[in-house]
Order: C-alpha cells, then sequence, then structure tokens
C-alpha cells in the first residue's frame, strides 16, 4: 500500500498500536447545510429530532470547521486530512470539479479509506463524490470496496444547458458570457425555484472493487434525486449488515440540500422551511435510520457517527430553498465564518461523552482521529489534530489554529478566539477581485460572532501575533498546483 511507502511517518500520540477491536466509523456529510439548520442549532422552522437526539446524547460541537468554503476542495480535505493547497485539490479559476474532467485525486494522495483497509476495515461509499468523474477516480480507486452514488453535485448536467467547455473557453480567453450562455445561467436559478427531476442528467453508479478487481456499472440516468436519500441510506445500512463481523468505514455524502432540492413524498410539503426544510428533515430521517440500524446490531458501543456538511449555505442569488447560517456572517464560498463553520454532531455511546464543545475542531481532524482511533499510522505531512480524547472525556481540543483558503488563497486566519482577515472577500459567482487589505481586520469571535467589528487598532499585539503565525503555517505548507484548473490548459 502506498500508505506505509510514505517517506516519514508519525502518531499524534506515540508510536502506532494496532486496536483488536476499533471502532467502526460513520460520516454523514450534508451538502450546502448551513450552521443554523438544525434545531439543535437554533433552527426554529425545521424539525431535526434524530440529530438533537444525537446532538444530546453525544457532543454537539459550536466551532467546527470545514478546510474549504466550497464543494470539491472541502471533500478533497476530509479525504486526505490536508489542506487543498498541500494536495492539490482546489482550483484559483475553477472553484470545483465539474463533468468530463480528465483528472482526479493524484494517486500519491493516501485517503481515509485506504488507511483503515490497513487496518482491515471494510470501506463503503454512499453518496456525492465530486472528485472525478471518470472510472479511474471513482471511489473504488481511492480505497473504497463499494461505491453507490453520483459523480458530482445535483445542479450539473442540467439538460439543454451550453457545454461547460463553451463557458471555459469564456473564461480562458477573458470572454464575456454572450447571451446564450448568460440566459441559460439564469434559467438555471429560475428552475431551483420549481425543480423538476427532468431538468438534469446526473448519472447514478454503482462501483466495487475486489482484489484489486473493479466492476462499475451504470445505474440509472438520472438518479431519481427525490427518492436518492432514501437509496443512499438503505444501501448503507445495507452494507453495514454485511460488514458487521469487521470493522467499517461508512462515508455517506448526501446530495441534499444542495439546489436543487428534493425530498420524496413522505416528506415533501411538511416542513415550515419549505423545500428546504422538507430535504433537511429527510437527511434527519437518515441519520436517525443508521443509528437505530447500528443499535438493533449491537455496535452502538463500537461506533462513531460524525454528522456535519461540507461549506456554508447557498445564499449567492437568493435565501429561496437555501440554508442559514445563523448569525454567522457570510455563506458558502466565503471565509466568513458562515461559509466555513459548519454543525457538527458526534455519536456513540462507547467512544464520545456527551456535552458541548465550544473548542475548535475541523473535518482536517477526522482524517487524524479515525486513524488514531484504528491503531494506523498518521502521515507526517497531515493537518489534522487527534480528537479522540475531547470525544472521550471531553478533554479540551488540541486544535487552537485554523487557516481559511479560498480558491487557494490565505484570506484569514483564527487563533484562539481571534481571526484575523488579510484579503477582502467577494461574494460567490462574483466577478470582484479578492484583493489584499491595507490593514488586516481583527474580530474576537467569542464576541463578535458575526464579525462585524475590527478590533485590530486596539489589539496591535494580538495582529502582530497571528501575523507570525501566518507566516509559521505558510512555512509549513508547501502549495501544490490547483489540479481543477489543469483542464483550462485544454482549451
Amino acid at each position: 500500500m502506498k500508505f506505509f511507502a510514505a517517506s516519514a511517518l508519525c502518531l499524534a500520540a506515540g508510536a502506532a498500536v494496532a486496536k483488536d477491536n476499533p471502532p467502526n466509523i460513520i460520516i454523514m456529510f450534508a451538502d450546502d447545510m448551513g450552521y443554523a439548520d438544525l434545531g439543535s442549532y437554533g433552527n426554529p422552522y425545521i424539525r431535526s429530532p434524530n440529530l438533537d437526539e444525537m446532538a444530546q446524547e453525544g457532543q454537539r460541537w459550536t466551532d467546527f470547521y470545514v478546510a474549504a468554503p466550497v464543494c470539491s476542495p472541502s471533500r478533497g480535505a476530509l479525504m486526505t486530512g490536508q489542506y487543498p493547497v498541500r494536495t492539490g485539490l482546489y482550483g484559483k479559476v475553477l472553484p470545483v470539479m465539474h463533468p468530463d474532467d480528465p483528472y482526479g485525486v493524484p494517486t500519491e494522495l493516501t485517503t481515509l479509506p485506504e488507511a483503515l483497509k490497513t487496518a482491515g476495515y471494510a470501506t463503503g461509499m454512499f453518496g456525492k463524490w465530486h472528485l472525478g468523474d471518470k472510472p479511474e477516480h471513482f471511489p473504488t480507486r481511492h480505497g473504497f470496496d463499494y461505491w453507490y452514488g453520483a459523480p458530482y453535485s445535483n445542479d450539473m448536467d442540467r439538460v439543454g444547458a451550453p457545454p461547460v467547455t463553451e463557458i471555459f473557453k469564456a473564461m480562458k480567453n477573458g470572454s464575456k458570457l454572450d447571451n446564450n450562455q448568460m440566459n441559460s445561467f439564469a434559467k438555471t436559478i429560475e428552475m431551483f425555484k420549481d425543480p423538476k427531476e427532468e431538468y438534469w442528467n446526473v448519472p447514478l453508479y454503482r462501483s466495487q472493487q475486489t482484489n484489486g478487481e473493479f466492476k462499475d456499472e451504470l445505474v440509472k440516468r438520472p438518479v431519481v434525486q427525490s427518492t436518492f436519500t432514501q437509496e443512499l441510506t438503505e444501501e448503507a445500512i445495507s452494507f453495514m449488515e454485511n460488514h458487521k463481523d469487521q470493522p467499517f468505514l461508512v462515508y455517506l455524502p448526501y446530495s441534499m440540500p444542495h439546489l436543487p432540492v428534493f425530498a420524496s413524498e413522505r416528506f415533501k410539503g411538511k416542513s415550515k422551511r419549505g423545500q428546504f426544510g422538507d430535504a433537511v428533515e429527510e437527511l434527519d430521517w437518515s441519520a436517525g435510520e443508521i443509528k437505530k440500524a447500528v443499535q438493533k446490531m449491537g455496535l452502538a458501543e463500537n461506533t462513531i457517527i460524525l454528522f456535519t456538511s461540507d461549506n456554508g449555505p447557498w445564499q449567492a442569488v437568493s435565501t429561496l430553498n437555501a440554508g442559514s447560517a445563523g448569525m454567522l456572517h457570510g455563506s458558502k464560498g466565503q471565509a466568513w465564518e458562515g461559509g466555513m463553520r459548519v454543525p457538527a454532531i458526534f455519536w456513540g455511546p462507547g467512544h464520545v461523552k456527551p456535552g458541548i464543545v465550544s473548542d475548535m475542531g475541523t473535518t482536517l481532524d477526522v482524517f487524524t482521529t479515525a486513524l488514531v482511533q484504528a491503531g494506523v499510522p498518521v502521515p507526517a505531512d497531515n493537518d489534522g489534530v487527534d480528537l479522540s480524547k475531547t470525544l472521550s472525556n471531553l478533554d479540551a481540543s488540541p486544535r487552537d489554529e485554523l487557516a481559511y483558503y479560498r480558491s487557494g488563497k490565505l484570506i484569514a486566519y483564527r487563533k484562539g478566539n481571534y481571526k484575523l482577515h488579510m484579503y477582502s472577500i467577494p461574494k460567490l459567482y462574483s466577478n470582484e477581485p479578492t484583493e489584499r487589505l491595507d490593514a488586516p481586520v481583527l474580530f474576537d469571535l467569542t464576541q463578535d460572532l458575526s464579525e462585524m467589528k475590527d478590533i485590530a487598532s486596539v489589539h496591535p499585539d494580538i495582529v502582530k501575533d497571528i501575523l507570525a503565525a501566518v507566516e509559521k503555517h505558510k512555512a509549513s505548507t508547501p502549495v501544490a498546483e490547483p489540479l481543477f484548473d489543469r483542464r483550462m490548459a485544454d482549451y
């Protein structure tokens, strides 16, 4: 395995010790769910009884982050435990991967399922990948034994839309989009208001890996979006039942509540929050079904479940069918808190001590923590920390710093309670440039959650200290070329 071919390995807490009974790990990853889209995070209109119960029985984290404010780089960071700039899983021009991309996750990178397979884990993925849509880049080529899901976002492959290559060519040449392209974008936004299944043509795949042999099947095209959450849940439970006699990793990255928003008949029209609320309430149902399945199989005492989101809520055009970041400023695509701070609920009676955690944690740390729990060596170039003692005993989190990247640029940096912005933050899908600020802007997040009052002039010592931390971070974090932009060379 390439994992053991790494030049230097270390464990976050001493030497690697193989475990006789490592825990099952389940990661449920919502798409574009905001910080305030669950009842336990303050939403008054979305009912989430299952996740609220899991938060009560487990841990609800208030300061949990993703490594990027958009889909693909965020997912790449979860899978590798590394900042996107270190792996190249980001774009300066193209923020995410698109259909027919000739590239995918570099084979030299060690993914979470690849690492856990060295400890005997069965690895299954159920949902959206968004890290390469060619068969040679499928999840099964990167450590998953089984994948049932879609290769990219549910709003891609819109029927009747101009090919993305036309838009990429215009972007490369510095040309303005023509009327047809502009009208297509406007039409897409209009379709989001009342989406129909036939508007999109996203494929659904089933892929299996057995002893190095791959079997890929196009199950249907398009995927039925209204029943997709239900299908993924059933597939995940079936996988757990088939592998209950060995440790397993289940990665469940939903397509919902990313636009276009769909829900099954059972949930459609039931939420006061409209279509978006319907979709979130169905995710809550899914989380409840996963939990019940774990309990029914007698695995609750040796399972860790995490429910979180890939980035903040979509609000680039309007709040219609989009989530909420609550008091947090900003949304998806931005390095404000609303774009990168996400809900995070950990549940596991045998591994998670109940409580509210207001220390920092990130999806980068999920990789590290999972490997430590499994007794697997952690790569030395890993960007995560081990949260095991926080989970098991409510000890203080070892994470005290976080870099906020957007499109490969280090926009802001948090150390302790303070966050320093070095660059402007344009809106998502805006032509505004990201420019260096004349002077850094400082916020105390414990006093100013909405990032409204700049206190840099009052605390020049804190500004100096964080700027020094930024330079230290840069020195230890090499920047790879952006993989997502590589296809632009072909136009």
